[in-house]
């Protein structure tokens, strides 16, 4: 979660004292932001975490994203101009002044694949602790990697004691040999490289960094649907990202540069039409699926350059988008073939993202893929707040990285107001603040914590995202 503090009114007395001095709220609140840098659109949510682990969405900022190709940062100058509009927002919206946040990353350079890890256990008694574990996902880390590539992710699999497979928690379990068999994702150094320096100069620092499909998973799948098996689809507007779940745990992962803007260029340049016009003509009479269409209704768009209006057809439209999602949806589901699971997911497909609102795509799917789909609709945000504006597949991501947070307590403790001023405006909290970030490359996705340490000459010691980032760099 986020470090942020409340916005103070100048012209609020409540909490000033007769002297003029700021008094300290007792109350503390959490905070966790989630910052969706996508390829069209670019979304701040703000959300406050309850004692109880429920949240409550707070604030909301949307700016258009410009800088982005494919899920990839192409334009420095345009993807900051984006972040600060979508923080602004977001900050106005809550009056809360953000300082970290939880940033997606995806884009065609994501790749993953699976390996696997040995050790032998050394304690007198062979009781396997938490240390041999780390240990154990350290070593699936020492594999042989491009040097422009380097690991986001290492999701254990299932763990083998002395030959016996199966095992989900081998903490507290004896034995003299371990192995792990676990799914590895990787990015390009220099796509991670330009996101964190787009953040940075906005004036934020990144409290974690996470897999766009995994945070998405968080928002719209419950855990009976990752226990029988299911398919993640999120269709945004540079890439579609694909997750897949058995048994509770992510199982495999990908990313392809097929989605929602290839199907707006379509119509634009099958109608000849701008892009903005395009984008507003697939979203008010898109389709994807010419058997539902009902009614073959006609629509106008505006002439360019002083030009007459143009007549057009529901079914013209459909004849432009339907072979593009059809192409988009098949190579989805080459990827779960690919994968080995497509007989194993019960829970059939969820599609999720923008790309999911046209019109005719849950209809397409279930055609294609020959199982149950549904549309993926963020939850777990309580009906209070701004919960009905978020309740959209564009917002799973952003959703997804603050219930990603919000289970890794990934927050600071702040008050309602900032720390005693005096009166000239200086503060009195001058004490630096401090900065505990988790390591999530090893990831569970079941009911056990992120493991989030690594044993250094027998003491536990917190690992930061900075860290992981320097050494990386200084391995180059």
């Amino acid at each position: 979660m986020s470090r942020m503090r409340k916005i103070v009114d100048p012209l609020d007395t409540q909490g000033v004292a007769s002297d003029g001095a700021r008094i300290e709220h007792s109350a503390a609140r959490n905070f966790v932001v989630g910052l969706d840098i996508g390829t069209t659109k670019i979304c701040a949510i703000v959300a406050e975490v309850h004692s109880d682990a429920t949240m409550t969405v707070v604030g909301i900022g949307r700016a258009p994203s410009e800088g982005l190709n494919r899920g990839v940062v192409v334009n420095i100058e345009k993807t900051v101009n984006s972040i600060r509009e979508a923080i602004d927002k977001a900050q106005q919206q809550s009056g809360v002044a953000i300082e970290e946040v939880i940033v997606g990353i995806a884009g065609d350079h994501i790749q993953s694949f699976q390996t696997t890890g040995i050790i032998s256990i050394s304690n007198p008694n062979r009781e396997i602790s938490r240390h041999d574990v780390n240990r154990l996902l350290e070593e699936t880390r020492n594999i042989a990697l491009p040097a422009d590539r380097r690991i986001l992710h290492i999701i254990p699999q299932d763990y083998i004691i002395d030959g016996q497979d199966g095992i989900k928690e081998p903490v507290g379990m004896s034995g003299i040999r371990m192995e792990a068999r676990v799914h590895v994702v990787t990015g390009l150094v220099t796509a991670a490289q330009n996101i964190y320096r787009c953040v940075e100069r906005v004036g934020l620092r990144v409290r974690d960094l996470v897999l766009e499909p995994i945070a998405s998973s968080y928002s719209v799948l419950d855990d009976e649907e990752k226990e029988i098996g299911v398919a993640l689809i999120d269709i945004g507007g540079g890439t579609t990202d694909i997750a897949i779940f058995e048994e509770g745990i992510i199982r495999h992962t990908a990313v392809f540069g097929i989605a929602g803007r290839q199907v707006t260029d379509d119509i634009r340049k099958g109608l000849g039409i701008l892009a903005k016009e395009a984008e507003r003509v697939k979203r008010e009479y898109g389709n994807t699926f010419a058997a539902g269409l009902t009614y073959d209704d006609i629509f106008m768009i505006p002439g360019v350059g002083g030009r007459k209006p143009m007549e057009f057809t529901k079914s013209m439209l459909c004849q432009i988008i339907q072979p593009r999602m059809e192409e988009l949806l098949e190579f989805a589901y080459a990827e779960i073939r690919r994968s080995g699971y497509i007989e194993r997911l019960s829970a059939g497909v969820v599609l999720t993202g923008g790309g999911s609102l046209l019109r005719g795509t849950e209809d397409l799917a279930s055609e294609i893929f020959g199982l149950p789909v549904k549309i993926g609709i963020p939850v777990g945000c309580g009906q209070d707040g701004l919960a009905p504006e978020i309740e959209n597949p564009q917002f799973a991501t952003g959703i997804g990285l603050i219930r990603y947070g919000v289970r890794h307590e990934q927050y600071l403790t702040l008050h309602d107001l900032e720390a005693t001023t005096t009166t000239n405006g200086a503060s009195a909290n001058t004490a630096p603040i401090q900065s505990s970030i988790p390591n999530t490359e090893e990831e569970s996705f079941d009911d056990e914590p992120m493991i989030e340490e690594a044993a250094i000459n027998g003491q536990y010691e917190r690992i930061t995202v900075f860290d992981r980032m320097k050494s990386f760099f200084q391995e180059l």
